[in-house]
């Protein structure tokens, strides 16, 4: 854990913060603001300001047309089951065949429009990713009026970090 000196304007958050503490992942800038939150530290006033992002896109497989359709078939098959259920209200004495009708249409329509969808990109895009926005480092920012009481308190959560390892 860094702690800079200098304050320094954020533009965004609105007010004056100074950065108190960095950490290199979320998890410990997120462990400081509970830490500071658990010692009655008015955390309204506090900022987890992530920088260094990067956009990162893992790839989780091979996309073809027959994949593409079944995913269309079980999102089609949800909507269709919850359009079944809204229609099922409705019917008192048959209440099942809506529900088995909406879901079957659903699928199927679900499956043709995922295969087309599919078969439209020609081939441009031919596999399924996540997208996440990454940071190199999370600071802790806290307005400028309370950020002494910030550090007084980061440092404490340091001693008891380095002294229980």
């Amino acid at each position: 854990m860094t702690i800079p000196v200098g304050p320094a304007a954020d533009p965004g958050l609105g007010k004056a913060m100074v950065t108190v503490a960095s950490y290199p992942d979320y998890e410990a800038a997120q462990r400081a603001v509970d830490f500071l939150s658990d010692n009655k530290f008015p955390v309204e006033h506090t900022a987890i300001v992530g920088t260094g992002l990067s956009l990162v896109e893992n790839v989780l497989g091979r996309m073809t047309t027959g994949k593409a359709a079944l995913a269309g078939l079980a999102s089609g098959a949800w909507f269709g089951l919850f359009i079944g259920l809204l229609l099922s209200i409705f019917t008192p004495r048959h209440w099942l065949a809506p529900i088995l009708t909406g879901l079957l249409i659903g699928a199927v329509w679900g499956a043709i429009f995922g295969a087309i969808a599919h078969a439209a990109t020609r081939g441009r895009r031919d596999f399924t990713s996540r997208s996440s926005l990454q940071a190199t480092e999370y600071a802790v920012s806290v307005e400028t009026g309370h950020a002494e009481q910030a550090r007084q308190l980061l440092t404490k959560l340091n001693w008891q970090a380095s002294g229980a390892q």
